[in-house]
């Protein structure tokens, strides 16, 4: 049996909706739901924060860490597989792997983010438990209200027909479609032999590019700050995931007609349009 936790976000809702769709049993718990006495089998940890994690700083080490303790802790699971992010690796890595040494600064309030992640890591890893991680690049799907990079600029781009980029143009990122990241859990949760694994599209895709397809596709307008800072990201090593379970990545350029075509229709039903 699989029991997801975070089964209200993004991810979650996703993984759910595939292992209802499925043969698999599975355990969703409400948020507040007390897991004591429960079996929970394989738990899928998914909960925590993503764009609001710099205003969210004790949510953020709440979800990321200190719940997540007291799963390890106190309950009577079979293994857990917990969500990480490729945001733990730095630009200055050539090539992303799972066995890189992680650099983490506690002055940059960015980090934050990243160091509770690694704190969640770490604690799965060397609490006695049968632990893996995943780490996640940045996960696209039906997330239309979302304050992430790119539901942000496809939103603007439907509604207001501007996106205004805060980040520079040759801004470097992975992405990958989020029905590939729930099969990927599925079967590291499942059957994964490895502790850690990249669960990424193994490519990064330019802030550039994305939005000149963006332009192509709506006819928005596009403007630059004149002072936005290169968010770049190193590109990911996917060959364990590949070598194990014949992963495939996606491609956001050419998910992008689709995506843009989900986010209209959203906005227009949302705004009685539709």
């Amino acid at each position: 049996m699989l029991t997801v936790l975070g089964a209200s976000g993004f991810i979650g809702r996703r993984l759910c909706e595939r292992l209802r769709g499925s043969a698999m049993e599975y355990f969703a718990p409400r948020r507040e739901e007390s897991l004591f006495g429960r079996t929970l089998g394989d738990v899928v940890y998914c909960i925590g924060l993503t764009a609001d994690f710099r205003t969210r700083g004790f949510d953020t080490v709440e979800a990321h860490v200190v719940k997540l303790l007291t799963v390890l802790r106190d309950c009577d699971l079979d293994s857990l597989l917990y969500l990480s992010s490729t945001r733990l690796y730095r630009s200055s890595v050539p090539l992303a792997r799972e066995e890189d040494a992680l650099e983490l600064r506690p002055l940059d309030p960015s980090d934050l983010y990243n160091i509770s992640k690694a704190m969640g890591e770490s604690l799965a890893l060397n609490c006695g438990r049968s632990a893996r991680v995943a780490r996640i690049s940045n996960v696209y799907g039906k997330d239309f209200e979302s304050e992430n990079f790119l539901p942000s600029i496809i939103r603007e781009a439907v509604t207001q027909g501007r996106v205004i980029l805060r980040s520079s143009p040759d801004s470097e990122r992975d992405y990958i479609n989020v029905d590939i990241v729930v099969d990927g859990l599925i079967q590291i949760a499942s059957r994964g032999q490895y502790q850690i694994y990249n669960l990424a599209s193994g490519k990064n895709v330019s802030t550039r590019a994305l939005v000149k397809r963006l332009q192509e596709i709506t006819g928005c307008a596009v403007e630059f700050r004149p002072d936005a800072p290169d968010m770049s990201f190193p590109p990911i090593d996917i060959e364990r995931m590949k070598t194990e379970f014949t992963f495939r990545g996606s491609d956001i350029l050419a998910d992008l007609p689709h995506m843009v075509n989900l986010h209209r229709k959203h906005w227009e039903k949302s705004s009685g349009q539709y």
